[in-house]
């Protein structure tokens, strides 16, 4: 293999290693629309270079990511990935695909040594932010410990209306 090509496959092994990724379409996309695209993932520390099919097999199986090299690739494929929120990414995509009609299609998508189909990943994209699960699942956390606060309150104040309403019969009788 020519040093050209296996410079690309450690570049391509450097975006996908250890960080979520997704394939994308991009046929009929303009210059500049694909600028856009690639300023938009940047601010979310993210890239999207476009790569040959097979030099992309050939990183994923040095990379022994076995689901992905063995993944059906056709057509031009775009590499989207990054080291921020997989869900964000997700999202990141299928807003500029809703923008692009029929140019950008989702083809997989690769998040925690799992591979993912396009219908996942649109899925994925739909989930709330990490921030919001994270404040949901201490809610969740936090929710039994408030109630049985109020539970143990609430006995404590009988406890002590009874008592109020005893002393009170106390002092009219005498």
């Amino acid at each position: 293999m020519r040093a050209e090509k296996l410079q690309i496959i450690q570049e391509i092994k450097g975006l996908i290693e250890n960080k979520p990724f997704f394939l994308i379409t991009y046929k009929g996309l303009t210059t500049a629309q694909l600028s856009s695209f690639r300023a938009i993932l940047a601010e979310s520390g993210s890239e999207c270079h476009i790569v040959p099919n097979n030099l992309f097999r050939q990183a994923a199986k040095q990379l022994n990511l076995d689901a992905v090299f063995a993944a059906e690739l056709a057509g031009d494929t775009a590499l989207v990935s990054g080291s921020s929120d997989p869900v964000a990414l997700a999202k990141a995509i299928r807003d500029f695909a809703k923008t692009q009609a029929d140019k950008v299609k989702l083809k997989l998508g690769f998040v925690e040594d799992t591979l993912i189909s396009s219908e996942e990943a649109i899925a994925l994209a739909d989930m709330p932010p990490r921030e919001v699960l994270q404040a949901q699942l201490l809610g969740l956390l936090q929710a039994p410990a408030g109630q049985l606060v109020r539970v143990l309150n609430a006995k404590v104040s009988s406890i002590v209306y009874v008592l109020n309403a005893f002393l009170g019969k106390k002092e009219q009788a005498a």
